[in-house]
């Protein structure tokens, strides 16, 4: 990625032919639409497929669609799915291996050309998300070479926010609303009296090559500070915040804190938060094998630190407790991953907060920790980077 480049508006016809040409150039174009009650993604052929005129209404455990009157196409917040079901799919197959008729064994790997996908209506927190997982995925000495293949040939369209939902921080988190690089082209919807518009700028070689074949006006003043007051107002109607205070430090100072205890009195342990996550990376391996004990597969899939087995080791599970599940995930999430990665592992979308059964809400209990910091003796969560016993 290099910095911006051309800036232009375009109109829906500019839209849709933005679709048309990321095929053309034998793309996987996946995009936002509505399907079975929520705002999905999913592979799209044209601007017909995008949930224009719908909007959402989002609380701790409660997803519904609504209506809007102006039209808008990614005037919703995040949905149930985040891009890493493309990048990091949930469930892909490594290697076979067959026995032949001379007891021979054949591994065979998969290897597959990857998809080239374009990813339409990339919102900033899901951008960062991107960047995260690009960080744990390939930033390291054992690069997933099949993450690093999907992501190289993606072709990423972020969109602006300008309607953030009511479980949405992530001003909190410093992933938004804007965008900040990362991206082919940008776009940032307006509908005003002048019309319905999307001020688009290249963030990329192929993005700028991409723009000038879609049908466009000069980017005018008028357009971009109508997007750029919009997307700073959006801003300042975030849902939630997280406590202004440095959290992986929150995270060591308070392992010991009862709130630990609250929150596991209500969490199912199911998993929900860790699947919704857009950053979350975990797998594990599956081999199955046919009756004959002929043909055996093996098989990567997402797992979640909420799974008993998880951390099963000859004498038992590490974290047998509820209570030491979640507290795992909240201090990894926003505290341990700094020292791995550099970064927090929370973007601030807030889906698992929108799709946790229970309305568990990792904002509140960051808040409720914060507010009984302040009553835990000196020496209570004095660990450092490990957990305490449970």
């Amino acid at each position: 990625m290099t910095g911006d480049h051309t800036t232009a508006v375009i109109g829906k016809d500019g839209l849709e032919t933005l679709i048309r040409v990321l095929a053309t150039r034998g793309r996987t174009v996946i995009g936002p639409t509505v399907r079975d009650g929520a705002i999905v993604l999913a592979e799209i052929s044209g601007g017909d497929d995008l949930p224009y005129g719908w909007g959402v209404e989002l609380e701790a455990g409660h997803y519904r669609l609504r209506p809007r009157e102006d039209g808008a196409a990614f005037a919703h917040s995040a949905g149930p799915q985040s891009w890493k079901t493309y990048l990091h799919p949930q469930r892909e197959r490594e290697w076979t291996a067959d026995r032949g008729a001379d007891g021979v064994l054949t591994v065979t790997e998969d290897a597959a050309p990857p998809p080239s996908y374009a990813f339409l209506g990339v919102r900033p927190c899901d951008l960062r998300a991107i960047a995260v997982q690009d960080r744990v995925l390939t930033g390291g000495p054992h690069t997933d070479s099949r993450y690093r293949a999907r992501r190289e040939r993606a072709f990423l369209v972020a969109v602006e926010c300008t309607e953030p939902g009511a479980t949405c921080f992530c001003t909190s988190m410093g992933t938004g609303p804007a965008v900040d690089g990362g991206y082919d082209l940008a776009l940032t919807e307006v509908v005003d009296g002048s019309g319905h518009r999307f001020w688009a700028r290249a963030g990329s070689d192929e993005g700028e090559s991409v723009l000038a074949e879609l049908p466009r006006q000069p980017a005018d003043g008028a357009t971009a500070a109508v997007a750029r007051e919009q997307v700073a107002a959006a801003a300042d109607r975030m849902g939630r915040t997280m406590p202004e205070v440095d959290l992986q430090m929150l995270m060591r100072e308070t392992l010991d804190a009862e709130r630990w205890n609250d929150v596991a009195s209500r969490c199912l342990t199911c998993g929900n938060c860790t699947m919704a996550c857009p950053t979350c990376f975990c797998t594990s391996a599956e081999d199955v094998t046919d009756l004959t004990g002929d043909h055996a597969e093996r098989w990567r899939r997402w797992e979640s630190c909420f799974d008993l087995e998880f951390s099963h080791l000859p004498g038992g599970p590490v974290r047998a407790s509820g209570r030491s599940r979640y507290r795992q995930w909240a201090t990894h999430k926003l505290g341990i991953w700094y020292d791995q990665f550099g970064s927090s592992g929370c973007v601030g979308c807030g889906r698992c907060i929108v799709w946790c059964p229970v309305g568990i809400d990792i904002t509140e209990e960051a808040h409720a920790l914060n507010d009984e910091r302040g009553n835990l003796p000196r020496e209570a969560g004095g660990a450092s980077q490990g957990e305490a016993p449970s």
